[in-house]
């Protein structure tokens, strides 16, 4: 390809039409972009028994069920011999549930059971109090309820998965995990995609709203906020809130990512091609500097998102526009790095 190309063309026997394509950027607050470090939800986990099936449960020979049936009866004064237990109408379970931060005793969450033995479904018991605990071994909630199978209008229990449920504020805080934010004079303000660029614009984001040196960029994912004096006792809470009421621009990869099973493909906005001719099938995609009658151009500097758009206009199908821009990147005209799923 030599120098005198310089326009996007895309020729195809007749007159063809390309749809430039120009989406601005736009800025996003810092809350929904990043994360004061500390400040996250903690796992939570817990064993139990769900009760009330309908002949559903966990089979005689699944014997942790048995055994902590008995347990249970047990410790209500109930004694036999276990094996005169049938756990048909009862399955073992494990509950997950996740605790938010700055959680209150009395607060309630959501929790996920799922089946742990051979039960055929959940639909219709009722999950027995059970402790949640976190990594640390110490119980942070209690749960218990009526669980519940979403089941989509018109499936019936054959085409649904059974074994796991949700209970809705299934279960109450009893522990508060600690975190103080009084006194803090130092927070780290944590990107959820780490890029430099977009650090350094959050940097001078917050430094020319609340004061030069508030913010320092320590790395691509992390920002070292400053909390003025004025406010570290009593008042980080609001400072914190300042900071995230803030928005950014954040700066994006060039990249294309293609699903070769659905035939999708999403386009980064920053994503560009170089000099390229590509023919495919009866269809020539020409960059060049001739300006045909029947032809409209575009600029070199023109996105991949507006060469999408012109051959979409065509009826090009999903297949053959995945094989153009795999061509476009294997000719390294393609400005981005291209993720094939």
């Amino acid at each position: 390809m030599n120098n005198q190309f310089k326009k996007i063309t895309i020729v195809m026997g007749t007159v063809l039409w390309v749809l430039s394509l120009s989406v601005p950027a736009m800025a996003t607050r810092i809350k929904d972009m990043a994360a004061i470090q500390g400040v996250r939800s903690n796992q939570l986990t817990g064993y139990g028994l769900v009760v009330g099936l309908n002949g559903t449960g966990d089979k005689n020979n699944i014997l942790f069920t048995r055994q902590s049936l008995t347990n249970m009866l047990k410790k209500m004064n109930l004694h036999f011999d276990k094996s005169q237990i049938k756990v048909k109408n009862v399955a073992a379970v494990m509950a997950t549930a996740n605790i938010p931060p700055f959680a209150r005793i009395g607060d309630r969450i959501d929790i996920t059971v799922s089946s742990l033995g051979d039960a055929t479904s959940l639909k219709g018991g009722t999950l027995l109090m059970m402790p949640l605990k976190g990594v640390d071994g110490n119980v942070y909630a209690i749960a218990q309820g009526a669980v519940s199978l979403a089941i989509p209008a018109g499936m019936n229990d054959r085409s649904s998965h059974l074994l796991t449920a949700r209970i809705i504020n299934g279960a109450t805080v009893e522990r508060e995990i600690p975190f103080h934010l009084e006194g803090k004079e130092k927070l780290t303000l944590s990107l959820f995609r780490p890029d430099f660029t977009t650090a350094r614009r959050v940097g001078d984001t917050i430094n020319a709203a609340l004061g030069e040196g508030i913010a320092k960029i320590i790395d691509a994912s992390a920002i070292r906020l400053n909390v003025p004096e004025s406010m570290q006792q009593e008042h980080v809470a609001e400072f914190i809130a300042d900071v995230e009421g803030l928005s950014v621009v954040p700066d994006t990869i060039a990249k294309v990512v293609i699903n070769e099973k659905t035939g999708t493909v999403v386009i980064g906005s920053e994503v560009t091609i170089s000099n390229v001719a590509v023919a495919h099938g009866d269809l020539n995609v020409v960059i060049q500097e001739q300006n045909p009658e029947y032809i409209m151009e575009l600029p070199g500097t023109s996105t991949i998102g507006e060469l999408v758009n012109g051959l979409n206009s065509l009826g090009v199908q999903p297949r053959d526009l995945i094989s153009i821009l795999e061509s476009i990147k294997a000719a390294g005209a393609l400005q981005a790095s291209l993720e094939i799923l």
